[in-house]
């Protein structure tokens, strides 16, 4: 029975690594495949078959290669059989989206939550959504992501703490199941993760990955986030926290953080640092965004201020991961220059200083859909990568017999 298993699982490796070749550089011939892959073309010849059968691959028109014997074939992704599923689970609403396999948005929902302090009823109202989302669309849809504003803990689908919703220890991936029973979503791979882990991950697999590893994106909100890959790899460290830049010191003894700390970016570059007294809500934002458009001193010398404080954030991140490329995105996006140019201008005087040449700094080119649709991007990730996944069942079965055996000790388990 092992051995049958272990087959399945490098059948499955063999099959998802043509398709992450194809998708890093589309236009591969099978014979190139082969090549790059160290597979016979036999094997490879088969796994394309299946995979075009399947929706995953698509032949374009025969190369001329000048050479004795079949012409090339190129081979890239569908864009028009296979979906993906993505949501974002904000602090004010809930976005939902539909995808092909190369991020394209079919189609987009954006829901206002009845009530922001009830978990179960916001994350209810996701999972109904991306349910009718999934009927409309009239193809098969491969897999289920979604995008939370706090602590993850992608094994078991539980969102630790979201500070901003007041949201602790919520089994997120455990509501959609329930409430997807009988629909389109029913059976489905889910995967959830934090916010700016999985627009990290969709600004990764929906582009020339090539040219984006490292990656950083830099998430400014109410608060702060990064999200970070490194060698086709999404860093998430021991407990799900890695990323937490919100919460780097940039100032020693500065503003008090909502953390107890003081000095951290959350309160220094944070929209809800900018906001002030105001709560924070959409027409909070509103009304601050038109204040930095109408040119009001006070409010766009406070945004320069963090612009320059992103400029010491984006430096140290920069020190940290030597990244080829950081994004930023977020609602702060919308301050434009005002917020983006300061910023700029600190990297380049450390880089001037150092003598070397600061990353790419640019902002989300998926706009308001950036989660939702790094969403998607997070389960066509981890579906493409097997042995992630066997590794996370492993993990989340671990964490089940540690609590079955905690619950016996405590004479739970009846």
């Amino acid at each position: 029975m092992q051995v049958t298993g272990d087959q399945q699982l490098l059948k499955q490796l063999n099959r998802m690594a043509v398709v992450r070749q194809v998708s890093t550089q589309p236009g591969l011939s099978r014979a190139a495949l082969a090549d790059v892959l160290g597979l016979t073309k036999a094997g490879i010849s088969l796994l394309v078959r299946a995979l075009v059968d399947e929706g995953w691959l698509t032949e374009s028109e025969l190369l001329v290669t000048g050479e004795v014997g079949r012409r090339a074939t190129p081979l890239h992704l569908d864009p028009s059989r296979l979906a993906l599923l993505g949501a974002e689970l904000g602090v004010d609403e809930a976005r939902v989206v539909a995808t092909n396999l190369l991020g394209e948005v079919l189609d987009t929902r954006i829901l206002t939550y009845e009530d922001p302090g009830d978990p179960t009823s916001c994350i209810r109202l996701a999972a109904l959504a991306l349910a009718k989302l999934a009927k409309r669309l009239g193809r098969p849809v491969l897999g289920v992501g979604i995008g939370l504003h706090g602590a993850v803990d992608e094994a078991l689908g539980l969102l630790h703490h979201a500070p901003h919703l007041g949201w602790r220890n919520v089994d997120v991936a455990g509501i959609v199941q329930a409430h997807a029973k009988g629909s389109p979503l029913d059976g489905l791979p889910l995967y959830v993760q934090n916010e700016a882990n999985v627009a990290a991950l969709g600004e990764f697999e929906f582009a020339d990955q090539a040219s984006t590893d490292p990656l950083i994106y830099l998430s400014i909100g109410y608060g702060v986030g990064a999200g970070v890959i490194v060698n086709d790899r999404l860093l998430t460290g021991l407990h799900g926290f890695a990323g937490e830049a919100g919460h780097a010191i940039l100032q020693a003894g500065g503003p008090l953080c909502s953390c107890g700390r003081r000095g951290c970016a959350d309160a220094l570059i944070g929209l809800g640092a900018l906001l002030g007294a105001e709560l924070p809500s959409h027409p909070a934002l509103d009304r601050l965004f038109r204040r930095v458009v109408d040119g009001d001193p006070a409010t766009c010398a406070a945004v320069d201020a963090a612009g320059r404080q992103l400029g010491v954030l984006l430096n140290n991140l920069w020190a940290s991961f030597d990244p080829m490329a950081i994004v930023i995105g977020g609602p702060a996006v919308r301050l434009g220059d005002t917020l983006i140019e300061p910023a700029r201008r600190v990297l380049g005087e450390y880089a001037d200083a150092a003598m070397l040449t600061a990353p790419e700094i640019r902002t989300s080119r998926f706009g308001a859909d950036v989660v939702a649709v790094g969403g998607a991007a997070l389960a066509r990730h981890r579906l493409t990568r097997p042995l992630d996944l066997q590794s996370m069942a492993r993990r989340a079965d671990k964490a089940g017999r540690q609590a079955r055996v905690t619950n016996d000790e405590l004479g739970l388990a009846r």
